[in-house]
């Protein structure tokens, strides 16, 4: 079942965000309280008291300072960002990052916001990703390196589309 996050799911959360750091910022618990305050969502899929995967969302006019949501924030004047999106190891292949997605886009459009923006590490490439990307319509809008220079990110957004 797919539900918002409580401060109870922050251990499992932060577990599964380490599990993939590698193609992730480091989260710790001071960051992810600060971003579930800010968030317009924080949902989690909840399969019988484990947390298999995660979600995190921020609206326009956040004060986050992250470079990637700062580039949507200077081009957009709606929009929902998505910070992060993780399906624990021992979860992956099973559809949870897609339905995930699925209750986001239709969020959005509940809400009446255009598209949804992200971004994925084009050097070094997250293949996964930008397949997984590709099939809710993303398309790159720009790049730029992040992480002091280690790691550039394809900056894309899909349009949401209107409400059924």
């Amino acid at each position: 079942m797919i539900r918002e996050a409580t401060p109870s799911d922050y251990p499992a959360i932060l577990a599964i965000n380490l599990e993939s750091e590698h193609f992730l910022a480091p989260l710790d618990l001071a960051q992810l309280t600060h971003l579930h305050g800010m968030s317009d969502r924080l949902r989690v899929v909840d399969l019988e008291g484990e947390v298999a995967a995660f979600l995190i969302v921020l609206r326009e006019g956040a004060a986050y300072d992250s470079p990637n949501y700062r580039f949507f924030a200077a081009r957009q004047d709606t929009f929902l960002y998505v910070d992060r999106i993780v399906v624990a190891v021992g979860h992956q292949g099973e559809g949870w990052g897609g339905a995930l997605y699925g209750e986001l886009f239709e969020h959005a459009r509940r809400q009446g916001v255009p598209r949804v923006t992200c971004e994925v590490d084009a050097v070094p490439p997250n293949e996964a990703s930008h397949r997984f990307h590709a099939r809710f319509g993303f398309r790159e809008i720009g790049r730029q390196w992040v992480a002091d220079g280690r790691k550039q990110v394809s900056l894309q957004e899909a349009p949401v589309g209107p409400a059924e």
